[in-house]
């Protein structure tokens, strides 16, 4: 795709993380996100633009979203259980304050602002605490073993079918099962009010969700899923449902302006 045929693309926000990186004689700490999440939305037609965790302030939050037609918030570290109350598991990883802090402001001015967004993994996480929600610190303890992160970045593929009716099932269409790659140690708890569980594995595991009309009916978009749709380079409806939302939404925007 070259410029102009870009021109009209929805600039969509991703999350990333900073870790510490390596390239020639540096090593500093970086931002970072894995190239198949740029891939999976430029794919879908849309414009990428990283978003490093950072101090921000509700005016700040505020100021990003309304620079963005679409966000994601990427996979990543495990959040702080003191976010929904908790106190660390043992096999908790030490909480990224940083991202955490930027990651719920962002979520909320984008909620605020009527954005599309879409949270992959740590994203579904992170939506379910912002709004109330809790998380099952590790899933192992619940389920007996380590089906769902096996360890080694190896993902483990499942089919999983979403609710009819609900906003998932409109953007995977007719065939509303989607092959989903599986790869947290941790899950959905407690449902937050104002969110709608639309899929479970077969052992009731949560693996998708979404806003609730009824509470945020003027989100055009708000789905969360549990698993790593950037990992299926075969299947970008999740991403396109997002890039689509996010014209619409800049689209009338421009009219109401």
């Amino acid at each position: 795709m070259n410029g102009s045929e870009n021109s009209g693309a929805p600039l969509i926000g991703i999350t990333s993380y900073l870790e510490q990186a390596q390239t020639g004689v540096w090593d500093v700490r970086a931002s970072f996100l894995p190239k198949v999440y740029l891939d999976a939305v430029t794919d879908a037609g849309g414009i990428v633009i990283v978003l490093p965790p950072q101090p921000a302030d509700d005016i700040v939050a505020r100021r990003i979203a309304a620079s963005l037609d679409g966000l994601i918030l990427s996979g990543g570290a495990d959040i702080d259980p003191r976010r929904y109350g908790e106190t660390a598991h043992e096999k908790t990883a030490t909480p990224r304050e940083d991202r955490d802090a930027f990651e719920d402001a962002l979520l909320r001015a984008a909620i605020d602002a009527e954005l599309p967004f879409l949270g992959i993994c740590r994203g579904a996480q992170l939506l379910n605490v912002a709004l109330g929600g809790t998380l099952i610190q590790h899933l192992p303890d619940v389920v007996g073993d380590e089906r769902y992160q096996l360890g080694g970045g190896v993902f483990n593929p499942i089919e999983v079918e979403v609710d009819e009716g609900s906003r998932i099932a409109e953007v995977l269409g007719d065939e509303r099962r989607a092959t989903a790659h599986l790869y947290h140690h941790q899950a959905i708890g407690e449902v937050a009010d104002g969110l709608t569980v639309t899929s479970r594995t077969a052992d009731g595991v949560i693996e998708s969700l979404e806003l609730d009309p009824a509470h945020y009916g003027n989100v055009p978009f708000g789905v969360a899923v549990q698993w790593h749709p950037e990992e299926h380079a075969q299947d970008r409806r999740l991403f396109a449902g997002l890039v689509e939302a996010a014209k619409a939404a800049r689209d009338r925007k421009k009219e109401e302006a």
